[in-house]
């Protein structure tokens, strides 16, 4: 079974295109929330991250793991693999 991934993204964030880029390079499916200029919705992300408002903030199998440079460091410690695959 795949893990299940989210990503809460701004469609023109730097950060978050790029972290969706590994991640459809990958080939994971995930489910996006396009937050742009919704407070709330960016109110509910960051009580669901642990207090951490920037973005993206992905959350794997509803861990939260952080942003694009967390996913890309994951990804370089070989720890991205076996976390999809949970």
């Amino acid at each position: 079974m795949a893990a299940k991934v989210e990503i809460y993204t701004w469609r023109f964030c730097p950060f978050c295109i790029r972290a969706k880029a590994l991640l459809d390079r990958k080939g994971v499916a995930y489910s996006e929330y396009a937050i742009d200029g919704d407070n709330k919705a960016r109110a509910a992300m960051t009580e669901r991250a642990d207090g951490r408002s920037s973005l993206p903030q992905i959350f794997i199998n509803d861990s939260g793991i952080g942003g694009c440079d967390e996913l890309h460091a994951l990804e370089r410690g070989g720890q991205l693999d076996p976390l999809l695959a949970a």
